[in-house]
């Protein structure tokens, strides 16, 4: 490939000018474009569309790095310039939406034009139903009321996304309150001038808090905390956020937002949202309540009078009964995962899994944190042990197949959860994909949980840019429908449970890796609690879901139910732990942004991610690493990842698996 990465800023103060003129010139770069399809668009009907997707990939580019720098640069200036950088390429992609001109031009193309042309065909084919379902076919009133609903709905998506990143708070306490933390946190925390400590509500903090904190007090204020971040500034942007949602879903046909939402997406029907939540809750019914059961079990040694465990002391009990039912000392665990060998043993394991190579590289980036690597293609066998006689490049070009960065660490003004996002999206020949993870883990020793997140994130990063090397922009990186995308990530997690590969990175401060016995105690523990997982994950399933659809009752003359009370309805109904009384955690349920109504997705990607893995370790013991399972992995890869969007996700599963995907797979692993 000739296309080279990105050059980013070398200097600090250079970073606003940066942005502005990329922002702008890649803008200009799409508008010139469509004006071009507008006024003397090509004849041919393939040229047209390769017109019309090479000005959305420089809308992308644009809007990429308004997201990306409005989340994470240290600069309030430079995050502002971003967000607004990413409006104005919403408010373009609406103008386009709307343009009947413009849509003219792809309802007059001629089918017989792409035929012999599967990419093509199926491009056109989501190109005129974008623009249906963007309202094209509405009156010039509807057209203009859409365009303002959609304006709006990206800037509350953007305060939103700002309060909940914005909103650290604090607590303080004596040192003598933290008795039960890992002494290199401890370490990490010296009380200040008045002998106190602080603890944030940023992962770092929180999480060992939570778990290992002795004080009550201090567990439940630090809950509290986390719970209100948010509130009560939030509140009115998402009552007016899921309001506009809903107009705009009924303005171009659809009965609520959830069906707008689920038309593209594998679930089909915004009906078929519930459903799949009660289906996973009544399979979680059992498992929940032999975990619950378990839990209350060990809680009333403490508070023999207890009728349930509150939520602010489950992850502390949890920790005790996996650490005494299962021998399992997750103070012990952390220590084997320092984090610069997972962040080294993350990039060998996934390199050798899928036959590739990440060179580090010394490269400006917007902070001293972030690292960087160039990704290759294995050249030869040697290179990855165990690949198969393609030499590890199979469906892959040689040479780079994308850069990716690295910022991994909390700091103010950064997102505050996990999550990729994109920098450009590739096409083969003319742009190089670039990803960013970007999360909040600690500099020093990890909570096997945060590499287990650590692993399912580099997932999307890896699907970014192994899906970056085809022709169109359309069906570039993570490009399936959206209750797909988590599935690649969420079986790349299961390389993080598998004592023949943390063997390779998790070793503790004498060299002595971690030992397969402690491994398997992690992983009998870790079945402890899916139950109460599942039924937590349809909670937010459902509060996601309902939360939209409930704006119908407003069309029907009544009022749409006060936001706290439906989340502690819906938490009594699904959850597996009683309402924290006075909170308000909805206020920073950052998925009711990007999400929307979806937050289903996770747990559908899930069954599917059960499903798959299957095929690499049917047994259940093997090495995850052997040389049948490489050959798996490579077969997967080509099959699911580097298609992108170019098919249908089921049909790239089915592709792999032989079948399509079943449930039965996940509900097995759920029972037992």
């Amino acid at each position: 490939m000739t296309n080279a990465p990105l050059t980013l800023p070398s200097l600090t103060d250079a970073w606003t000018a940066w942005t502005r003129e990329r922002a702008t010139s890649e803008l200009a770069r799409a508008e010139a474009l469509v004006e071009g399809l507008r006024t003397a668009p090509p004849t041919d009907a393939v040229a047209v569309l390769r017109q019309w997707d090479r000005a959305c990939g420089h809308l992308g580019n644009a809007a990429a790095i308004g997201s990306l720098l409005g989340n994470v640069h240290p600069s309030e200036e430079v995050r502002r310039l971003a967000d607004s950088a990413e409006q104005d390429a919403h408010r373009v992609a609406t103008r386009w939406s709307l343009d009947r001109a413009l849509y003219d031009v792809f309802a007059g193309l001629d089918e017989e034009q792409v035929a012999g042309d599967p990419a093509a065909s199926r491009l056109l084919e989501k190109v005129r139903a974008d623009f249906r379902r963007s309202g094209v076919d509405q009156d010039d009133a509807s057209r203009e009321r859409i365009s303002a609903v959609r304006e709006r709905i990206t800037e509350l998506d953007q305060e939103f996304s700002r309060v909940i990143r914005d909103d650290v708070r604090t607590i303080r306490v004596a040192p003598e309150q933290l008795a039960g933390l890992p002494q290199d946190w401890l370490a990490e925390h010296p009380a200040d001038e008045d002998g106190l400590v602080t603890v944030t509500t940023d992962y770092p903090d929180a999480v060992p808090v939570r778990m290992f904190a002795h004080d009550r007090d201090v567990r439940r204020d630090i809950a509290i905390a986390s719970n209100e971040r948010g509130w009560p500034q939030t509140e009115p942007l998402l009552t007016e956020l899921f309001a506009l949602r809903h107009e705009l879903a009924t303005l171009v046909g659809y009965c609520d937002w959830p069906s707008y939402d689920a038309d593209v997406k594998m679930v089909g029907k915004g009906s078929n949202i519930p459903e799949f939540i009660d289906k996973i809750a009544e399979a979680a019914e059992v498992p929940m309540r032999r975990d619950l059961d378990q839990l209350l079990a060990r809680y009333r040694r403490d508070f023999p009078d207890a009728e349930a465990v509150p939520g602010y002391d489950y992850n502390y009990y949890a920790e005790l009964v996996r650490s005494e039912a299962y021998d399992v000392d997750s103070q012990r665990v952390r220590s084997y995962f320092d984090f610069a060998r997972v962040r080294e043993g993350l990039l060998e394991v996934t390199g050798r899994l899928f036959g590739l190579r990440y060179d580090r590289v010394d490269v400006p980036t917007w902070h001293e944190d972030v690292s960087v690597y160039d990704v290759f293609a294995a050249d030869t066998a040697a290179d990855t042990a165990g690949d198969p006689a393609d030499g590890g490049t199979g469906g892959l070009p040689a040479g780079r197949l994308g850069r990716i960065y690295l910022d991994l660490h909390p700091r103010s003004g950064k997102y505050k959860h996990a999550a990729q996002f994109t920098l450009t999206d590739g096409v083969a020949g003319e742009q190089l994909p670039e990803g960013v993870l970007v999360c909040n883990f600690s500099r020093g020793l990890m909570e096997h949980d945060h590499v287990v997140t650590l692993f399912h994130e580099f997932g999307h990063l890896l699907h970014h840019v192994l899906a970056g090397h085809g022709d169109w922009y359309r069906f570039a990186g993570v490009a399936t429908e959206w209750d797909f995308v988590e599935a690649p990530s969420q079986m790349l997690e299961e390389w993080a449970w598998h004592a023949d590969v943390l063997r390779l990175f998790a070793v503790d401060a004498s060299g002595e890796p971690i030992p397969a016995e402690l491994v398997a105690a992690m992983r009998a523990a870790d079945d402890y609690g899916k139950g109460i997982y599942a039924r937590t994950q349809m909670f937010y399933a459902a509060m996601s879901y309902w939360f939209h659809a409930d704006r119908v009752l407003v069309d029907r003359g009544e009022a749409a139910p006060d936001l706290t009370e439906r989340m502690i309805e819906l938490q009594g109904r699904y959850g597996a732990l009683p309402y924290l009384e006075g909170t308000h955690m909805f206020a920073s349920f950052g998925h009711l942004g990007g999400y929307s109504s979806g937050y289903y997705t996770y747990m559908w990607s899930l069954v599917i991610a059960k499903d798959m893995f299957a095929a690499f370790d049917p047994d259940g013991a093997g090495d995850l690493l052997a040389p049948s399972v490489l050959e798996v992995a490579r077969r997967y890869r080509d099959a699911v990842l580097v298609p992108g969007g170019s098919a249908d996700a089921a049909d790239l599963v089915a592709n792999f698996l032989g079948r399509p995907f079943s449930f039965d797979t996940y509900a097995a692993w759920l029972a037992r």
